[in-house]
């Protein structure tokens, strides 16, 4: 079974949000991705949706938790900064069907691990844009990108 990481969807210019940027909501835009994950997750069938406490983060799930009657699970590892601590959770969840929505920088992370044995040019191309998803996958010792979910084309 897949562990499903996903990019929190769009929500605005950190820079303009006032206040605590873990506050920081999804732009409509991104409520939008939001919704279409539900489509695009759904068949996946996960038992489990854990999220960085961010609230960015929790909004892109809450559709799909309400759709499965999932509960998300707010996790310390997922939060920014803490990529090392992201890849231990996904190593000790491997073979579990669930999503696991996080950062750009903690995905970044994850990426150089992930996917050190690909070129820079691969590597590039899995980078994942807000909203986006990576299916991963236990081989029996290491964690692999197996596919890369896009809701828009890339620019």
């Amino acid at each position: 079974m897949p562990l499903l990481v996903v990019r929190h969807a769009r929500a605005g210019r950190r820079s303009a949000y006032k206040g605590d940027d873990r506050e920081r909501p999804l732009s409509p835009r991104g409520q939008v991705q939001a919704d279409a994950l539900v489509l695009l997750l759904a068949a996946f069938r996960p038992r489990r949706i854990l999220s960085s406490p961010a609230v960015r983060c929790f909004e892109t799930v809450r559709p799909l938790s309400e759709a499965l009657g999932v509960p998300i699970e707010s996790v310390s590892e997922l939060d920014e900064g803490n990529g090392p601590a992201a890849l231990r959770l996904m190593e000790r969840m491997a073979g579990e069907p669930a999503v696991l929505t996080t950062h750009g920088d903690v995905a970044e992370a994850l990426l150089e691990v992930l996917a050190s044995d690909r070129s820079a040019e691969e590597r590039y191309k899995l980078r994942l844009l807000k909203g986006e998803v990576w299916v991963v996958r236990s081989n029996g010792t290491n964690l692999e990108i197996v596919d890369h979910i896009h809701q828009e084309p890339r620019r």
